[in-house]
């Protein structure tokens, strides 16, 4: 099993996208998770009450936090089983590095700032040498990573920040004014076969807490890389994601697993409301190439070369 994490920064993230789009042919599973500068709003209630509140009202701070804060970090975890009987994985590991937060300037929770420092980022050489937002957001449109038909199975583990950062970035524009038409646009973006281990855990026996919590229950070894990076974590999601799989769901993606596709964990909508995917149009007659989904009276384009 591949466990070296990739470092990428603007010097080589060209190069590194190209190892992605070799890769993505053969991979069946991604997972990913963004490191940023914390929350600064909340709900005003005490702790005990949060996990009550609804989906609405999760979505509406969840939006005002992710419309406000910059991304620091993206990891990305691509997974293939070669043998589905011999128990190994293959998996390739990313850690990109964005240039977009300034640490002396933009807003941030100053304990997550602290946490961060901790576990060894170099907000300096982020800024420094890190990869722009424009050129990220490119190349993961032209990858084939996103925004078009997928085979992939995305995993995530309480992931509603994470989806949230990928629509910021792609639409270039804050986060839809509601749920159901976010959710449009995580199904548009990233496809059905998205799961949220936190999601998940609460049907499991015996599994609760963080994701350091569920590795320690399920004796997943984080193998490379530290507890809030981004390429450690998305790799630590990807390895206890197999292990549930293993231990619940008898090693597949079969129906008792399926039925928690496209629920994030604290914005869960009913099945009766789950977005139908939107219609992808040619945006303009001479470029047929070019597709792309109308959200709120704005054309978001999804490939191709103008």
């Amino acid at each position: 099993m591949s466990s070296i994490i990739r470092e990428v920064w603007n010097y080589n993230v060209v190069e590194e996208f190209n190892v992605i789009q070799m890769l993505l042919p053969l991979s069946v599973y991604a997972s990913f998770d963004m490191e940023f500068p914390g929350t600064i709003f909340h709900p005003d209630v005490p702790k005990h009450f949060l996990s009550s509140l609804s989906p609405p009202v999760n979505y509406s701070y969840l939006k005002a936090n992710v419309d406000t804060m910059k991304l620091i970090q993206v990891g990305l975890t691509l997974s293939f089983v070669p043998n589905p009987h011999s128990g190994v994985v293959n998996s390739y590991v990313w850690q990109f590095n964005l240039d977009d937060f300034d640490v002396d300037s933009d807003f941030q929770n100053p304990n997550s700032i602290t946490l961060l420092r901790e576990t060894g980022i170099d907000f300096v050489r982020n800024k420094v040498e890190g990869i722009s937002l424009g050129l990220f957001r490119n190349l993961l449109i032209s990858s084939g990573l996103l925004c078009g038909p997928s085979h992939l199975n995305w995993v995530t583990f309480h992931g509603a920040y994470d989806f949230g950062f990928v629509v910021k970035i792609l639409t270039q524009r804050p986060l839809p004014p509601n749920l159901i038409m976010f959710m449009s646009l995580v199904r548009e973006i990233f496809g059905e076969a998205v799961f949220d281990l936190k999601h998940i855990a609460k049907f499991c026996r015996g599994l609760y807490g963080g994701l350091s919590r569920l590795a320690e229950i399920l004796n997943v070894d984080r193998i490379s890389g530290q507890s809030h990076q981004a390429g450690s974590d998305s790799l630590l999601t990807m390895h206890v994601f197999f292990k549930v799989k293993e231990i619940y769901f008898n090693g597949y993606l079969d129906y008792h697993l399926n039925r928690f596709k496209g629920i994030i964990h604290g914005i869960e909508l009913p099945v009766e409301f789950q977005p139908r995917r939107m219609l992808m149009v040619p945006v303009w007659p001479q470029f047929p190439h070019v597709t792309g989904t109308i959200y709120n009276g704005l054309v978001f384009l999804w490939g191709g070369n103008i």
